[in-house]
């Protein structure tokens, strides 16, 4: 009965989800002319709303641990990443509005990726190999001058709950271009919403954020480390029992 009543939760999230994506994508449309932060604003609200379902429809609500530690001034944000979760999440509620760096193909996803083109997003084409860090690094400069933080998710893909990908320095070698401290986020959402699951499960959600860390006089490999030693140390501290169950 308990896997019945989730799975028509999820159901109901879905739909809303799908709905929301519709109707929000035009309201962005008309969003367009403003300036860019009343943009950002009215786009995040379908972040705010989706947030709000998931919380009380499937159950899944969030705390923040160490949110003092964001910094007053510019920033790469470098997370933890298992779930589509933060991707929602993360956009709506941090201090400064974010730009995410992502695989150009997004913006093809009907409504969603309409909607994700009128932000100052960093789209990239990977097949362009090193030109494609040439663009990340020109426009990431421009976007931390502007005011905004830039977000990249070190593992580059979903990860499941206990597990741990392989840390890609890309992030640390634009904060070393461009002399940017970076901020490691620790999170558990793969908890309530796993990797390729339908079915979202209740629970709470640590956003753990830890202290910047300057990328002056330092390799991009030396401070992606540092990086991955702290969050890989703070998964254990907020989801001791997805590493200890062996």
């Amino acid at each position: 009965m308990r896997n019945f009543v989730l799975f028509l939760r999820s159901l109901l999230f879905t739909v809303l989800m799908v709905v929301a994506t519709v109707i929000w994508s035009g309201v962005c449309m008309l969003a367009a002319p403003l300036p860019y932060n009343k943009r950002y604003y009215v786009t995040s609200r379908w972040n705010v709303f989706m947030i709000w379902c998931a919380k009380h429809i499937c159950g899944i609500n969030y705390q923040f641990k160490g949110y003092e530690n964001f910094p007053d001034g510019p920033a790469i944000i470098l997370s933890k990443h298992q779930s589509a979760w933060e991707t929602i999440f993360l956009l709506a509620n941090l201090p400064r509005p974010l730009v995410f760096v992502f695989k150009k193909e997004i913006l093809y996803i009907p409504f969603f990726g309409w909607g994700i083109a009128l932000l100052r997003m960093i789209p990239i084409d990977r097949k362009q190999g090193k030109n494609a860090f040439k663009s990340v690094v020109a426009h990431g400069k421009r976007r931390l001058k502007d005011g905004q933080w830039i977000i990249m998710f070190p593992e580059g893909t979903r990860i499941p709950v206990g597990q741990q990908g392989k840390y890609k320095s890309g992030g640390t070698r634009l904060a070393v271009e461009t002399n940017t401290q970076v901020v490691p986020i620790a999170l558990n959402s793969g908890e309530c919403w796993p990797k390729n699951s339908f079915i979202k499960k209740p629970g709470t959600v640590t956003v753990s954020v830890g202290k910047p860390i300057s990328a002056e006089g330092r390799s991009p490999d030396e401070l992606m480390e540092q990086v991955e030693q702290w969050i890989e140390s703070e998964m254990r501290v907020i989801s001791p029992h997805a590493y200890n169950a062996g």
